[in-house]
C-alpha cells in the first residue's frame, strides 16, 4: 500500500516538473516573436564636421591664428540653406561649442549651420571680429559644393555679443572695407539676421539698470570699452566706452543701416540682468524707420540666456523666420 502511494506520487511529481518546464519552454517561445516597427523618415542624418579652419589671423603675437568652425551638414541630395551660427561671451570669449541643441533643431530642418570662433578682446578690438564673421561667410560660399550649400541663401544667428556681431553683419552688407583676409572674390553679403539678446548702441547696455550697473558700463575695464578702445597696457586707448565717441559709434550696428540691410528677427527676454532689453528695442526702430523688415519678441521670463531659449516656441519663430527668407 506504502510503494503504492509513492508510485503515484512520484508519477503525480514528474508530470507537474514536466508541465512547468513545458510552460517555460512556451514562454520563451512567445518571447522570441517578433513585432513590427513601422518608421516614417522625418529626419535626416546629421553629419558633424568639426575644426573647419576657415581663415589664420594675426593675434596677441602669433602671426597665423587659425579660427575654427565647426559643421552640421544633413545628408540631403539638394542645395541648402547655411546659418552661420555666432556665439556670446561678453566681447572675450567665443566658444562655438555653444547652442549645440538650437544648432541641432536648425540642422533638422534642413540647414547647413556652421559654429565659428572668432577673435576677441582684449587682443584685439573693432573691427577684427566683424571682420572674421565675414571671412567664414565667404569660406562657406567659396566652399558651398563641398558642404552642399546654396550660396545664395545665407543667415545670421547670434546670441549676446554674438548677437552684436550678427545685427552688425547683417547692417554692414555691401561695405567692402569689413572685407579682409581669404576668398576675396565672394560677397559677405547675407540674406537674414536673427539677433537674440545683442547689444546695438555700445554706449547704452546699462540703461535699463541701475545707476551703480549703469557706472560699472561707462569703466575702462567693461568689455565693451576693451572691444572699442584695447587696453591702454598694450596701446589702446585709457577710459570708458565714451572716451572716444565716434570710434563707439563705428562699432554700432545702428550706424549702417542701409537699403542692403535684410530681414531681422530679434528677441530679448524681459528679465535679462545683463544687456538691457532696450538694446534691441533701439535697433527693432531703427530698422522700421528705414524701412527694413524686423520683427522683434519680448520672451516673457527668459534671462540672458538659459533654458527659455531652446523652447519650441522660441525655436519655432527662428526657424519660420528663416524659412520665409531662406527657402
Amino acid at each position: 500500500m506504502y510503494l503504492n502511494r509513492m508510485i503515484v506520487l512520484t508519477i503525480i511529481l514528474a508530470y507537474l516538473l514536466i508541465s512547468n518546464f513545458g510552460g517555460d519552454v512556451l514562454a520563451q517561445n512567445n518571447n522570441l516573436t517578433s513585432q513590427n516597427l513601422n518608421v516614417q523618415l522625418k529626419e535626416p542624418l546629421i553629419q558633424l564636421i568639426s575644426d573647419v579652419v576657415y581663415e589664420q589671423v594675426p593675434m596677441a603675437g602669433y602671426n597665423n591664428v587659425a579660427m575654427k568652425m565647426d559643421i552640421l551638414k544633413p545628408e540631403k541630395d539638394k542645395k541648402m540653406p547655411a546659418i552661420i551660427y555666432i556665439p556670446g561671451g561678453g566681447f572675450i570669449s567665443a566658444n562655438k561649442d555653444s547652442y549645440i541643441q538650437q544648432r541641432m533643431k536648425l540642422a533638422k530642418a534642413d540647414y547647413v549651420v556652421a559654429s565659428i570662433e572668432y577673435r576677441v578682446a582684449p587682443t584685439v578690438t573693432f573691427p577684427q571680429p566683424l571682420e572674421d564673421v565675414k571671412a567664414a561667410i565667404r569660406y562657406l560660399k567659396a566652399h558651398a559644393e563641398q558642404f552642399n550649400i546654396d550660396p545664395n541663401k545665407i543667415g545670421v544667428m547670434g546670441d549676446s555679443a554674438g548677437g552684436y556681431l550678427a545685427a552688425i553683419t547683417g547692417t554692414t552688407n555691401g561695405m567692402k572695407q569689413f572685407d579682409q583676409g581669404d576668398n576675396l572674390e565672394q560677397s559677405s553679403d547675407i540674406q537674414a539676421v536673427v539677433d537674440l539678446y545683442g547689444l546695438s548702441d555700445l554706449t547704452k547696455i546699462g540703461d535699463d539698470y541701475s545707476q551703480q550697473v549703469q557706472q560699472a558700463h561707462k569703466s575702462a575695464g567693461a568689455t565693451e570699452a576693451l572691444l572699442v578702445n584695447g587696453s591702454p597696457v598694450f596701446g589702446g586707448q585709457d577710459g570708458g566706452i565714451l572716451a572716444n565717441k565716434e570710434k563707439a559709434e563705428a562699432a554700432n550696428p545702428i550706424s549702417y543701416i542701409s537699403k542692403q540691410t535684410p530681414p531681422f528677427l530679434l528677441m530679448h527676454g524681459d528679465q535679462d540682468r545683463m544687456v538691457s532689453p532696450s538694446q534691441t528695442q533701439i535697433l527693432h526702430q531703427a530698422l522700421v524707420e528705414k524701412g527694413i523688415e524686423s520683427i522683434r519678441y519680448l520672451v516673457k521670463g527668459a534671462d540672458h540666456g538659459g533654458v527659455y531659449w531652446n523652447q519650441p516656441e522660441v525655436m519655432k519663430n527662428i526657424i519660420d523666420f528663416f524659412n520665409k527668407y531662406l527657402k
